[in-house]
């Protein structure tokens, strides 16, 4: 029995998210993924301090 694949999830880029993806380029001057990873680490700290409180 062959193993079906799972469906691709595919994103729409809307202009709004084009918006928020060139404002974090320029926050945190994103250059590598090594900076992506830093940003992410930054953005989602912040978003599970607000959860806790």
């Amino acid at each position: 029995m062959a193993k079906q694949k799972k469906p691709i999830h595919r994103v729409q880029m809307t202009e709004g998210k084009r918006n928020i993806i060139h404002q974090l380029l320029e926050e945190y001057d994103i250059q590598t993924a090594e900076d992506i990873q830093d940003a992410l680490k930054d953005l989602l700290g912040g978003t599970i301090d607000l959860l806790r409180n």
